[in-house]
């Protein structure tokens, strides 16, 4: 079974609160799978009063904010992520998805602990309440807590950033959610034994971050023998660590700053470097080096090809 898609609609309050704002003119954005619903916001905003225009480019999360259509309008509306800053002119509608929270049960059987951490991502944090009192239930106590700046609701983790995961002190992480890469960030973030719950299949499973260590490590053994190395610099709006890629630069005589808005394999081919060092959204070096026609590091492994950080001392890159 596959996750069901949100029903992107606008309550009254939201309309009334974007009236408040005296906007004419409402810039939309959504990620991928649910950019298709936007047509119906579209109307329900001209039934309103507003002009309405739709962002198509890819969107990543809230650290990529189409500025340019922003630019166009007076407010823009993002759909599916919360805030990771204060961008002026940005209201988010989080998509809310319910699956259902008993599903959460079939993690019992791979729980050792009788307290554990419990984080999942924006879609599903208004179940957590409900989750923990499955858990309870079922004797299991729950601690949930407050992230970082970039994750503001209780609970919450991002591909950037696990802080609500490290602040529970547990040594045994629930997370319940879809997908494996956040809970092997969870799992190597903390230290902690991870489970991952699928709410949506029943699937639950214990994540397993070896795998990914032992992918990167072949990709850090053979970015050592670059003689160009281009340090990724993104436009994004919340991915830009610009004062990070120039510290990375300084370290090597053979690296570059190189900004880009869209980091593709083929941008990285015409290029023609010996590999690349990402400062952009975490994400692109651990789920997209397959893609990628040379290594494509995180900081830290690049300081370790640097000889500043030891492989003992490996750390997942995180934007907090």
């Amino acid at each position: 079974m596959s996750p069901a898609l949100p029903y992107l609609t606008l309550s009254s309050e939201e309309i009334c609160a974007l009236h408040e704002t005296g906007a004419q003119t409402v810039a939309l954005q959504a990620p991928e799978g649910l950019k298709r619903h936007l047509f119906r916001v579209t109307k329900q905003l001209r039934a309103e009063g507003f002009s309405v225009c739709i962002s198509g480019d890819p969107c990543y999360g809230a650290c990529d904010l189409c500025m340019e259509t922003k630019a166009m309008a007076d407010v823009l509306l993002h759909f599916g992520h919360a805030p990771v800053d204060d961008t002026p002119g940005v209201i988010y509608h989080f998509a809310p998805a319910s699956p259902d929270p008993a599903g959460v049960k079939n993690a019992l059987p791979l729980l050792e602990d009788t307290t554990v951490g419990l984080v999942t991502t924006v879609q599903h944090v208004h179940l957590l309440e409900e989750v923990k009192g499955v858990l309870a239930e079922n004797g299991i106590n729950a601690v949930v807590c407050d992230g970082s700046e970039r994750t503001p609701l209780h609970g919450q983790v991002l591909g950037c950033s696990f802080e609500a995961a490290r602040k529970t002190g547990a040594r045994e992480i629930l997370f319940f959610g879809t997908g494996v890469f956040h809970p092997i960030g969870v799992a190597l973030t903390t230290g902690a034994r991870v489970i991952a719950c699928d709410p949506y299949t029943g699937r639950c499973e214990v994540a397993d971050g070896d795998a990914l260590l032992r992918r990167r490590f072949v990709q850090i053994e053979k970015a050592r023998a670059a003689e160009s190395v281009g340090i990724l610099l993104s436009l994004k709006s919340g991915q830009k660590r610009e004062e990070l890629a120039y510290e990375l630069a300084a370290l090597s005589e053979n690296a570059v700053v190189i900004t880009m808005q869209e980091i593709t394999p083929d941008a990285l081919l015409n290029l023609g470097f010996d590999a690349y060092v990402n400062t952009a959204c975490p994400r692109l070096a651990y789920d997209d080096q397959v893609r990628f026609p040379v290594p494509v590091l995180s900081p830290q492994e690049f300081e370790i090809v640097c000889g500043k950080r030891t492989w003992d001392d490996y750390a997942i890159d995180e934007i907090l």
